[in-house]
Formats: structure tokens, C-alpha cells, sequence
């Protein structure tokens, strides 16, 4: 079994796409790879998914495919040869074509909302700082230099502050969540999240395509952040991508929002992921610094339930090596956890499954047990007691393959595919055959069965038992 419950996701890239590599990240401990949809042709996508879908280890686990679309982000355009902006300079920026002054065009498919003079535009990064002087109708503003720089076409353009009238999905995003649909990916990541609104566009073609595909919302915009309840609540799971959430708001205060976002996700039992950043200077350095890892093992405490790299293994130098240094900094970290005292308490609303998997968990810490099964079709099961963080191991056993690979994602599940069982009396035997087979326990040893009746049942969590094994 996988002994960290902190799950590891990478990003694929030219560093890590070739087949050999692919496999040695599976095999040193990669729960899913990422499938960054901003870039490469529609065949390329495709060759990634089916690459992906051949990978497992040791032939039992099987890494989950995470889609992440590019999303609305505004970029440079029609900037010829680059453009020098010099500290007072002023200029128009305009997603207009037919503007006639000199501008700096970006991205179209929006309009300018309400706009505070003195408000600030940050180009690459914050590397180039502008101000607002005035705005001249929904498509333009005129701005001046703060800090200069040279402008590039493609440099991604962020507006903290300034209301952006956009769609969630760009014609491209479109087109990618539909190949991702096709192609089978276990999850679908959303960027750019301004609302909980947001999910719907992407609800409506998994809809028109008769699947369902978990959904999670990538913050990374201020506008989220004031609405970070109704997202988590809407969502299926929620990212803190650090790098452009770094750029949209003050620096310092990235720390204290994943620690909020952190939080408010574990009450709500939606995973969350921290991404961006984590080992950045492994990019070109086989060690990273002490910082980096001081920053994922606190990460790690605060109860994410996964890390993300991305750059780290996409244009790396040591994608391997990356991952083999964050599954040392997890497994370190979480041998100092006492899990037995963190025990999350029950939600607030105390439905049945809340009460049942919140006592799974407790019966667990209270006999020392160390195994939870849980048998479930839709993975609710298995989700809710995770969201309870216990110290046992959490096994889902599950005929349903979407289900099991979704699954992987979630801290401290490991789930397994197992033939279908159609009623509650044939739960026992599966359990136990299940522990038999794969020499889990020692006779004697005890441990915990959850699940729900009726069989297939999304949310019906409403059982527990302990059995010894034999």
C-alpha cells in the first residue's frame, strides 16, 4: 500500500512525457498526473491521455488523470517586435481591434466593469506595474507606468481589483473539456474561478455529454476570494494556485489565505490541492532550498490533501528526482502527526453519513485499529471519512473504475477495484475475502467496514461494523 496519505500530482511536459519516465513517477509515488490543456495541438492532448491510461504500479494502482483548462487569462497581443514602457509613460491597453492609437492590444472576449482611478495592472507577473488614469469606454483604458519594462506578446496581463466582465470558458476551453470528456479524464480543473457561478458552464457540456466528471475550482483571482464559501460549497474540490493568486493579491497574505482555504474545505470534506511553486528550484537544481521544503511540510500540518507540482516535472531537469524528494518531505512530515488527537469534529448539520463516518473514525482511534474499508460505488463514502482525517489506513473497495480512479486524489484513500456486489448481506464476505487475499492484517487483527444500503446509492453512508480477520 502507499504509505503517505498526502497525495502527489505532476504535471506532464517535455521533461517527464516519454514513457520511462512517466512510469518511474508512477513507481517512486505520483497519484495523478496533470494535463496542463493551455498547451500542445488536439493530437498531442490526446496522445497524453492514452500514454497515461497504460501507466500503473506493480499493475494494482493506476494514476488519475487531472484535465486542467487554460481558462480566461489575458495575455498580450499584437505587440509588434516588443514594446518598451518607461517609467510616466502612457498608453491605452484595448481588446478593441479597431482602436486606431497606439495601445497595448490583449486578450478579447470581455469588457471593463467599474474601474477606480489609480487602480493598478500588473504585466508578466508584477514585473511591469501600471496605473489607471481613466477609462475610456468597456474595451479601453488609458494607463501609466509605474514601474517599466519590456512588453512580449503572450505575457499573461492581471487586473487586481478591476471588475472583468468574462465567460468562464474561452472557445478553446470549449474544445479541450470536450476532448478531455472523451478521452476519460478523472477530473476536470477550472482556472480563473471568479464565483461559484462559474461551475455552471462547465456543468452544462459534461450535461450535453450524459457524464459526470468532479469539478474543482482553481483560486487564483481575487474576486474568488470573496466568495471562497459558495465556491468551496459549489465545487467539487478547490486549488490554490499560488503563482497568479501571488500576483493578484499583496504577497504576504498568500500564506494566511491556503491556510484559510485549507480549513474551510477539510470542514466542508472537499479536497484541496496546494499547487505552484513548491519545489521551483528544482527546476534547475537537484536539491531544494530549506524554505521550500519548510513551505510543503507546512502545508502538509494545515491538512491539504495533495501537492501539485508543475513546472517542477513539466520542464524540470530532475522530474524524478522532484518527486522523490516531496514523497521523503510527506512521509517525514506526517510520521509527526498524531492523528489519534487531530480527529476533525462532526459537521455542523449531522446528517446520518456525517454521524457514521465521524464514528468509523473514532471507533478506529479508540481500538487503535488500523484499517477502515470502505465499500462504496459513488466514492461519497470514502470522501466523508477522510474528510475526518484518521490515523487508520482508509481502503475503498469499489466495482465502479471512475469511482476508483477519482479516488486517488483524496488523502489517506487507497482505493481497489473489486468485482460488483449487488446487496448489503454480501458486504462481510467481500470485506473479509478482500483482507484475505491481500494479506492486510493477521488473524486476529481487527478492523473497521463502512458503507451504504442501499447498494449504489450516492450519500446513504448509514452503516458500520468491526470484523477480526482470519
Amino acid at each position: 500500500m502507499i504509505p503517505n496519505k498526502t497525495k502527489i500530482l505532476a504535471t506532464i511536459g517535455p521533461s517527464c512525457s516519454d514513457k520511462n519516465t512517466l512510469q518511474q513517477m508512477v513507481d517512486l509515488g505520483v497519484n495523478a498526473f496533470r494535463i496542463n490543456m493551455s498547451h500542445g495541438s488536439l493530437d498531442e492532448k490526446k496522445s497524453l491521455f492514452k500514454e497515461i491510461k497504460k501507466l500503473s504500479s506493480n499493475g494494482l494502482y493506476y494514476p488519475t488523470i487531472l484535465a486542467d483548462l487554460a481558462g480566461p487569462k489575458i495575455r498580450i497581443k499584437n505587440v509588434k517586435d516588443g514594446l518598451a514602457l518607461k517609467e510616466n509613460d502612457k498608453i491605452i491597453i484595448s481588446n478593441s481591434k479597431d482602436f486606431d492609437d497606439d495601445k497595448i492590444t490583449i486578450s478579447s472576449g470581455f469588457t471593463f466593469g467599474e474601474i477606480s482611478k489609480g487602480a493598478k495592472i500588473l504585466i508578466n507577473d508584477g514585473r511591469i506595474q501600471l496605473e489607471v488614469i481613466k477609462k475610456i469606454n468597456p474595451n479601453s483604458i488609458q494607463v501609466k507606468t509605474l514601474i517599466g519594462g519590456y512588453v512580449e506578446n503572450g505575457k499573461g496581463v492581471n487586473f487586481p481589483g478591476i471588475g472583468i466582465d468574462m465567460p468562464p470558458l474561452t472557445d478553446q476551453d470549449c474544445m479541450d473539456l470536450s476532448l478531455a470528456i472523451d478521452e476519460g479524464a478523472d477530473w476536470i480543473a477550472l482556472s480563473f474561478v471568479r464565483s461559484a457561478k462559474d461551475k455552471a458552464a462547465v456543468d452544462s457540456i459534461l450535461k450535453d455529454k450524459k457524464v459526470s466528471i468532479p469539478v474543482i475550482a482553481k483560486i487564483e483571482k481575487w474576486e474568488a476570494l470573496e466568495q471562497l464559501d459558495k465556491i468551496i460549497d459549489t465545487f467539487d474540490g478547490v486549488m490554490v494556485a499560488r503563482g497568479d493568486l501571488g500576483v493578484e493579491i499583496p504577497q504576504e497574505q498568500v500564506p494566511l489565505i491556503q491556510k484559510k482555504i485549507i480549513s474551510m474545505a477539510n470542514k466542508s470534506g472537499k479536497p484541496v490541492i496546494i499547487a505552484t511553486q513548491l519545489l521551483e528550484t528544482m527546476i534547475e537544481s537537484p536539491t531544494p532550498t530549506r524554505a521550500e521544503i519548510s513551505d510543503i511540510a507546512n502545508a502538509i500540518f494545515d491538512g491539504t490533501d495533495a501537492l501539485l507540482v508543475t513546472g517542477e516535472t513539466a520542464i524540470g531537469k530532475f522530474p524524478q528526482k522532484v518527486i522523490e524528494v516531496l514523497k521523503r518531505v510527506i512521509i517525514e512530515t506526517e510520521n509527526t502527526i498524531d492523528f489519534n488527537n487531530i480527529l476533525q469534529p462532526i459537521g455542523h448539520e449531522h446528517h446520518t453519513a456525517d454521524a457514521i463516518s465521524h464514528a468509523t473514525c473514532q471507533i478506529a482511534n479508540d481500538m487503535n485499529i488500523g484499517v477502515i474499508l470502505s465499500l462504496t460505488h459513488s466514492g461519497s463514502t470514502a470522501r466523508m471519512i477522510a474528510r475526518y482525517k484518521p490515523s487508520a489506513d482508509i481502503i475503498a473497495l469499489t466495482p465502479v473504475e471512475k469511482t476508483y480512479r477519482q479516488l486517488s486524489i483524496i488523502w489517506g484513500v487507497t482505493p481497489n477495484k473489486i468485482k460488483e456486489y449487488s446487496n448489503s448481506d454480501d458486504i462481510p464476505t467481500v470485506s473479509a475475502k478482500f483482507i484475505n487475499d491481500n494479506n492486510i492484517l493477521i488473524s486476529g487483527d481487527r478492523y473497521v467496514v463502512t458503507g451504504g444500503v442501499p447498494i449504489g446509492i450516492a450519500g446513504t453512508t448509514n452503516y458500520l461494523f468491526v470484523q477480526k480477520a482470519k
